[in-house]
């Protein structure tokens, strides 16, 4: 397990960017916290493989209601990453394992595909 941030920098209804080193391509990963819950996503846009966001945490489209790609304005699910508008419509973001621990967010050592 790796410690990403303390459990409290990580509020409801937010998402923040971590560098991933396991990721052989150097994608790093977007976790965000909705109804109490964490979810943990490959930051790879799958229609052309580009980071989705174009300022550091700023993942959400403007009402907060799903993770946004800034290049192609493709909107995903926050609770299964599937892509429900854009170019990569019905294609989904990679998830990646993250839980909360002894007050801390920690992804589990993962590798992209």
């Amino acid at each position: 397990m790796r410690r990403l941030c303390p459990a409290e920098a990580l509020p409801e209804g937010a998402a923040r960017g971590f560098d991933n080193p396991a990721d052989p391509e150097g994608y790093g990963v977007v976790v965000v916290r909705r109804d109490g819950l964490l979810r943990a996503y490959r930051n790879r846009c799958p229609h052309t493989g580009v980071p989705l966001e174009w300022l550091p945490d700023a993942f959400l489209d403007p009402e907060g209601e799903h993770l946004q790609c800034a290049t192609h304005a493709a909107l995903f699910r926050i609770g299964d990453g599937h892509c429900i508008a854009g170019p990569c419509a019905g294609r989904g973001l990679q998830p990646l394992p993250v839980e909360e621990r002894d007050g801390w967010v920690v992804m589990g050592e993962c590798v992209s595909a």
